[in-house]
């Protein structure tokens, strides 16, 4: 009888495989002990998906480098461990650049010059799944004997990443009763993505897995910037109506006076200019799925003939005799709280409740913790990729600045200035071939969501019930002594500027924010100095 005798580090690799462990726990888990076993600065685990590496786990990486997506096209290193068989070992001295340069937490900002540097291409059932990487500061760590373990412990790897899929596989099937389309990695190649691990946002995900199924309607309750759209194409992607269209309106943009036509169409002569017959995005949408964006700013005539399409399944193109039935599933959403407009007459009480059947809040940024610096490695990314970049970073400092910074226009926010700062970055002289570090003044936040600590839960639930709640401390905080106009015109300044930057510059749009009358707002502005030619005043 063979007595096979097996060391601790994969005794414990096997007793992680075993154990009912979350997939992010156990990925973790491996690559921690893997960089302590081989001595090594770091190390990570990344998933293929399509022309990119996703980081899973990595360990002696900052944080933000979790939500990174690695181009294959950009990273040599990364595609000549992928497209090889087994261990690829770089000489320390490669001219190759390496993916993770500026980012180990040892050397943070530094370049990767001199170093040690192996990775070995995982299969999971006889297909490409992804790599991992391991980097080691010391020259020379990675030896014949080292590359010939990882070889080895390869398969432990590999049976991680499989038992990862089968449990995604399995989660599947039992949220969406067998009906799911599953792809090697558990989830659509079309899908839009969204980047997170925070609690409220797993939350979130599992709330949209269960109701997916269901032919509800769904209200998306959530601040301007948060992604209401990424979470409406995950509803209908995961529904039977996936092979269906998905149909995106924004209510907000459309004219009052052709609002009815866009949605249910018209016939021929039903007025001026209407020579033809043409389908509304009801009949576009049949079989599938209408997302109603800023369902809150349709007006009061069309959200009857509305409520009517609700509830009997009827549409009546614009001038036509008779009614035609569709099959459409609605999911809504909105920056505002219907429930307020309800009180005012801005919005009809029964279209409100056949709408808010079942409302989903979805959490802000500065609710999410750690994803932050994740969705941040996104758009570093993909900005060092757009500028030809060789490397693109946070300092310290920068990440404690986004850290406070309160994000009233959340992660549309985050990477419009993560965007402009990597611009404001080149513009300076940042040398291309070098790391480019960002730095708190080079982010250009607003001075007055920048003070106070983290917003609280409670500011948190009062954007669940739909409101668009921002909590920024006074401006005049930072105006002692100033005479009581100045602080007022300081005010409405900074509150044009947020609700145009909500609605990236649209004036109509910031005009239905603040509740006034669009050429009122355009004489306000004018007059604070916003829409002249001099530079507005602080």
């Amino acid at each position: 009888m063979v007595k096979i005798t097996l060391d601790p580090l994969h005794l414990m690799l096997l007793a992680d495989l075993v154990s009912e462990l979350p997939a992010a726990v156990r990925m973790q888990r491996l690559v921690t002990s893997l960089r302590a076993h081989f001595h090594c600065g770091a190390m990570a685990v990344l998933q293929l998906e399509g022309d990119h590496l996703r980081p899973v786990a990595v360990d002696g990486l900052s944080h933000e480098a979790l939500g990174r997506r690695f181009a294959i096209r950009d990273h040599p290193r990364l595609a000549a461990i992928l497209q090889r068989d087994g261990v690829t070992r770089f000489h320390h001295d490669s001219l190759l650049p390496d993916p993770y340069d500026g980012l180990l937490t040892e050397r943070a900002g530094q370049p990767l010059a001199v170093h040690d540097c192996m990775g070995l291409s995982l299969n999971v059932e006889g297909a490409r799944w992804g790599v991992v990487t391991l980097d080691a500061l010391q020259p020379g760590t990675f030896d014949g004997d080292a590359q010939a373990e990882l070889a080895a412990l390869g398969i432990s790897i590999e049976a991680a990443a499989r038992i990862t899929r089968l449990e995604n596989q399995l989660r599947a099937l039992s949220s969406n009763s067998g009906h799911t389309v599953i792809t090697p990695e558990g989830t659509s190649r079309d899908e839009p993505e969204i980047v997170g691990q925070s609690p409220p946002l797993q939350h979130l995900l599992h709330e949209l897995d269960v109701v997916a199924e269901s032919d509800l309607p769904v209200l998306l309750l959530g601040e301007t910037g948060v992604g209401k759209e990424l979470f409406a194409h995950r509803l209908h992607r995961l529904s039977r109506r996936r092979a269906r269209p998905l149909v995106h309106v924004n209510c907000a943009a459309l004219p009052e006076s052709l609002a009815e036509s866009e949605l249910f169409g018209h016939v021929r002569g039903a007025f001026s200019g209407a020579v033809g017959e043409r389908a509304g995005r009801f009949e576009a949408a049949e079989g599938g799925t209408l997302f109603l964006d800023e369902v809150g700013e349709l007006p009061l005539a069309i959200q009857a003939k509305l409520l009517r399409t609700l509830q009997n399944g009827e549409i009546q193109r614009l001038g036509a005799d008779k009614p035609k039935r569709v099959n459409v599933r609605v999911i809504a959403a909105t920056n505002r709280s219907l429930r307020e407009q309800v009180a005012q007459g801005a919005f009809r009480a029964d279209l409100y409740h056949r709408l808010s059947v079942y409302p989903i809040p979805i959490p802000p940024l500065r609710e999410r913790g750690n994803d932050l610096l994740l969705l941040s490695g996104r758009f570093l990314e993909l900005n060092r990729s757009r500028l030809g970049l060789r490397s693109l970073r946070l300092s310290a400092d920068a990440e404690e600045a986004l850290r406070r910074y309160r994000w009233p226009g959340n992660v549309r926010e985050l990477e419009h200035v993560i965007s402009r700062a990597a611009l404001k970055a080149v513009s300076r002289g940042a040398d291309r071939r070098a790391i480019v570090t960002l730095e708190p003044d080079m982010l250009d936040l607003d001075d007055l969501a920048l003070p106070g600590p983290v917003a609280s839960t409670a500011t948190a639930n009062t954007a669940a019930q739909g409101g668009a709640a921002l909590s920024v401390p006074p401006p005049w905080q930072a105006m002692a002594g100033a005479r009581l106009s100045d602080i007022v015109d300081a005010s409405q300044r900074a509150a044009i500027r947020q609700a145009l930057d909500s609605h990236e510059q649209n004036w109509a749009a910031a005009a239905r924010q603040l509740g006034l009358d669009a050429s009122n707002l355009h004489k306000l502005a004018r007059r604070l100095g916003l829409k002249s030619s001099a530079r507005p005043q602080p």
